[in-house]
């Protein structure tokens, strides 16, 4: 698989899928028709094989299947959530993961020849970047009147599908009004006194995206008030779909799945449209962990751990939401025989990540293990004050870690020069 994605490579074939469509000539088009009635399309240049064309296309074929079976999985696992089914869906996931990396062609790009869609959305795009995205995407989703109206032209001469995002002002967040888009004053999303009515015809689906970390009763809640304000647009014979966002907790044990079953099946026999949801951070939740070791315990009122983790540099979420993250073997303040301030060796007076209580006294030198730690620590990380970022780990099944990635000064001095 190796040496055939090297030959696509020397044939000019790193270059993006579309790319490989307009340099159609003296080429071949293979056409599969796979399980579900997925066209499958890959383009050839004429200096390919027929074996390598052959080849090329079983390894999308078995992905397909494999897609599939993973799909099966997932939702076995959530309808028993035992040990069992988690082990069969984990495993079918990496199976997928296997059959991508094996692809002559990279990920983002597979929308195309898996009949899949691309959805782009900003609070506003750049004109100087928007041709190209418009070029790579089946919809683009727009959060203003305005930018609607000045990007149409391209989208319609690229044949990409517009979207738009409402607000219903329907505020559900509580304790989270960082992120409450439908907070007062709100840049995300159009609200029905601003929504563009002289446009509503050029719109093939609405978007929203209201919910943060939450269950399906604040979807129903919201949904009622997106009906009651948006319905008619969404009565409209153009518009396709709608797009419900994230936030969705979808793998908390407390998830009411049968109620989120109820609420889709009611838009889509409602209004005839397609759902679509992005529960992104429910696929990692309760997963990973963040590593520290204590460095020095001050004693000013309350005994504060100095770690070598940083709730502004590593967990930035502690700080923004407020957030507390789990902590392996810890309780609240005052559950637990020995309480501490956990707080980081950075010159912010404010980076404490919080309260915690312990059944034994801690010591300088021990290590201390933060969970939930795979959704945002990663991707919202920086290295203010110098502070190193951490490096990044696997571990296997029996246990074993394995260090896969690590990070020096160069990494520091990298994002600066």
């Amino acid at each position: 698989m190796h040496e055939r994605a090297a030959q696509w490579k020397r044939a000019g074939r790193n270059v993006s899928l579309r790319e490989k469509f307009n340099a159609m000539a003296g080429g071949i088009i293979i056409s599969m028709f796979l399980l579900g009635g997925f066209s499958i399309l890959l383009v050839i240049r004429s200096t390919t094989s027929m074996s390598d064309i052959l080849a090329d296309n079983q390894d999308v074929y078995h992905l397909q299947q494999m897609f599939f079976e993973e799909k099966k999985a997932f939702r076995t696992f959530m309808r028993s959530r035992d040990d069992e089914t988690q082990k069969l869906y984990a495993q079918a996931a990496q199976e997928v993961e296997r059959c991508i990396e094996a692809l002559p062609f990279r990920y983002e790009e597979m929308g195309e020849p898996f009949g899949l869609e691309t959805h782009v959305f900003a609070p506003a795009f750049k004109a100087a970047e928007f041709e190209e995205i418009a070029g790579i995407c089946d919809h683009v989703i727009f959060n203003s009147a305005a930018q609607l109206e000045k990007f149409l032209p391209i989208c319609r001469k690229n044949g990409v599908g517009v979207g738009l995002r409402i607000n219903p002002e329907c505020s559900t967040q509580g304790d989270h009004a960082i992120y409450d888009p439908c907070a007062p004053g709100s840049r995300l999303g159009v609200t029905l006194e601003n929504f563009p009515e002289h446009l509503a015809g050029e719109l093939s689906g609405l978007h929203f995206h209201t919910l943060c970390e939450q269950n399906s009763d604040d979807l129903e809640t919201t949904l009622a008030a997106v009906e009651e304000k948006f319905g008619k647009y969404l009565e409209l014979p153009n518009i396709e779909w709608l797009n419900m966002g994230g936030g969705h907790h979808i793998t908390r044990p407390d998830y009411d799945i049968a109620r989120l079953e109820r609420c889709i099946l009611h838009i889509k026999e409602t209004y005839g449209v397609q759902v679509y949801l992005e529960p992104g951070e429910a696929i990692a939740l309760n997963a990973g962990y963040l590593v520290t070791e204590v460095m020095d315990i001050v004693k000013n009122g309350i005994s504060t751990l100095v770690l070598d983790a940083s709730a502004a540099c590593h967990m930035p979420d502690v700080l923004e939401m407020p957030y507390r993250p789990p902590l392996k073997d810890s309780g609240k303040p005052g559950e637990k025989a020995y309480t501490y301030r956990l707080s980081s060796c950075t010159c912010l007076a404010g980076d404490v990540i919080g309260d915690y209580s312990f059944d034994h006294e801690i010591h300088v030198g021990d290590k201390l293990y933060f969970e939930d730690m795979a959704i945002y620590s990663m991707v919202k990380n920086n290295t203010f004050n110098g502070m190193a970022l951490p490096a990044i780990a696997v571990m296997e099944e029996d246990g074993n870690c394995k260090v896969i990635r690590e990070f020096g000064y160069e990494d520091f001095k990298g994002r600066l020069a």
